[in-house]
């Protein structure tokens, strides 16, 4: 076995199956049909020791990737976590140190790179907008969004968990979500009705661009109206809305904010009362964490 997995919370861990399944694909891509025709030049019995090192401050996620990529490549190598998903690391800091075959080692490097760069610079920018949205709201929840590489949503999901931010539905059977598209084809009172009466008890969620459809989503039963496109103030006046009503007066329905959300605004749309801000560039926009692996003398 590579190393331990077993030190990182539960919660921000992505599914072992997934994390087997991703990794496999990406090795295949990377190693088929020949294998690593370079580190094939170097002696068989080499063996080398090397550290994986942030360039740059972040938040570390995807050590599960990198456990299982050396793992499946040679169980001969060894894997120790120095820090695990969620934890920060500084520039200069070390995440993981990797022993064994030199061979094997160099051809897993450039996946397990791979993984864990993008995964923490997702959980990276999670960070800053959990900081910046808690600041001016400390109850408000930083959502994902569908919005994620194909094949790779369940790792994705976690790194955004890691960064303290809270998964939206995973899939398409998770919630129900009527959007602006949907209302081609059907009004928000008999979405909502047909909804209720075929899954009660899941989340049911309309999206509104207008004022007007706040309260005609509140009046058919929603469970959680989306302001999509608001302006901050727009928001502020939806949340007074929804307060307002007697069926929401407990807490029972809630405000989502979307759309065109970024760093510079999120603490103004925490401010004005959502309970909820969902933010597509998480997972679509992240820009990598600066990592690299350093071989030891």
């Amino acid at each position: 076995m590579s190393g331990s997995r077993d030190a990182s919370p539960l919660d921000v861990r992505p599914p072992a199956l997934a994390v087997r399944q991703a990794v496999a694909l990406a090795l295949a891509e990377d190693l088929l049909p020949l294998g690593d025709l370079t580190s094939a030049l170097l002696p068989a019995d080499s063996v080398g020791r090397a550290c994986f090192v942030a360039r740059a401050p972040g938040v570390v996620a995807g050590t599960d990737c990198v456990v299982e990529a050396f793992d499946q490549v040679d169980p001969a190598l060894r894997v120790e976590l120095r820090l695990v998903d969620g934890d920060e690391v500084g520039a200069g800091g070390v995440i993981a140190r990797v022993e064994g075959p030199l061979r094997s080692l160099l051809g897993a490097e450039r996946t397990a790179l791979n993984f864990l760069c993008h995964l923490s610079g997702v959980a990276t920018l999670t960070r800053r907008f959990v900081e910046r949205a808690g600041r001016a709201n400390p109850s408000v929840r930083i959502w994902d969004t569908r919005k994620t590489t194909p094949g790779l949503r369940a790792l994705e999901k976690a790194a955004v968990r890691a960064g303290g931010g809270t998964n939206h539905r995973a899939s398409l059977s998770e919630a129900v979500i009527v959007k602006d598209n949907h209302l081609g084809g059907v009004s928000i009172a008999e979405a909502v009705r047909l909804a209720r009466l075929r899954w009660p008890g899941r989340m049911l969620e309309v999206e509104c661009e207008r004022l007007d459809q706040v309260v005609e989503a509140l009046e058919a039963g929603a469970t959680l109206v989306l302001c999509d496109n608001m302006t901050p103030e727009q928001v502020a006046e939806a949340v007074g809305i929804v307060r307002a009503h007697p069926r929401a007066a407990a807490g029972s329905v809630l405000v989502e904010a979307s759309g065109g959300i970024t760093l510079d605004n999120v603490a103004a749309y925490a401010a004005a009362g959502a309970d909820v801000i969902s933010v597509g560039a998480l997972t679509h926009s992240a820009p990598i964490l600066d990592i690299g692996l350093d071989l030891e003398p």
